[in-house]
């Protein structure tokens, strides 16, 4: 049995590494739907059918948990899941299986808060807002998840979303680092001129960005405090798997890569931020 890990391309690489470092024992099967990314300009029922389709790879593949390594994929299709389908295919298939996203990781991460924590509204004045900017898919900027979650726990944070159309694209496609920077150079200074002035901090909503978040460091007011997901996610994730020990994710250490596109190596940015080449085998 394993762990999968399972987003639109490569951007959940950035996720799978801490995963790694974090449950150094454990067996990984990574699948990249390379095929259909991105997801983040698709419409919802298109992203909860695709998503459903990875994790019944993964599964079928060996996998008991499957992380959706992917914002777009958390926000839009986790809970659907998990109410329409996740417990037929239990049934089906006779044994513990489930499906985590990484929205739950960030926002307790945003607000220093337990998910279950909810704030009261007293309806008093709030003297200074915090300001968090989130760049994030457009699809995951429509579903509002980061204004929504946070509200609810923190009405001292005040959420905008920068919808950072074709930026995740570019950087499954290996786009070279003066287009990536220009990109997102005119997200940030978007936000910026949005907002009024700079965020206090800085969420990359997308797994796709921790690749290129020097970037992001680059274009954003020095001193910045920037919310990675990949350490947030890797703890709540080994916490989980340590109190939930119904899930068995393998002891031997394999790695296995999966795409729905076209296999073998990936690009340049990838192999710089793995530390190696990379070689994906094809979905049968």
């Amino acid at each position: 049995m394993a762990m999968g890990v399972f987003d639109s391309g490569v951007g959940g690489l950035s996720i799978h590494h801490a995963l790694v470092n974090r449950l150094p024992q454990a067996d990984f099967i990574y699948l990249a739907d390379q095929k259909h990314t991105p997801y983040g300009d698709r419409s919802g029922e298109e992203i909860v059918e695709l998503t459903r389709q990875g994790c019944e790879t993964l599964f079928e593949a060996g996998a008991s948990l499957v992380v959706l390594a992917c914002n777009t994929a958390s926000a839009v299709a986790l809970r659907r899941l998990q109410q329409t389908w996740l417990s037929g295919f239990r049934k089906t298939y006779k044994r513990p299986v489930n499906v985590l996203g990484i929205i739950v990781p960030t926002i307790e991460a945003a607000t220093g808060l337990p998910w279950e924590h909810e704030a009261e509204r007293r309806g008093e004045k709030i003297e200074k807002l915090d300001i968090v900017g989130v760049f994030a898919t457009v699809a995951t900027a429509r579903s509002r998840v980061y204004e929504i979650e946070i509200d609810k726990r923190r009405q001292d944070i005040a959420v905008f979303t920068e919808a950072c159309s074709g930026l995740a694209d570019m950087i499954e496609k290996g786009a070279d680092r003066d287009s990536l920077s220009a990109k997102i150079k005119g997200h940030v200074e978007s936000l910026r001129i949005r907002v009024g002035r700079y965020p206090d901090r800085a969420i990359l909503g997308c797994t796709h960005y921790e690749l290129v978040a020097d970037l992001f460091r680059q274009h954003l007011p020095a001193g910045t405090p920037i919310i990675h997901q990949p350490p947030s996610v890797a703890k709540a994730m080994g916490d989980y798997v340590e109190r939930h020990t119904k899930y068995d994710i393998g002891s031997s250490g394999a790695r296995t890569f999966l795409t729905t596109g076209t296999p073998g190596s990936q690009s340049a940015l990838i192999e710089a931020f793995w530390g190696e080449a990379l070689l994906f085998q094809a979905v049968d």
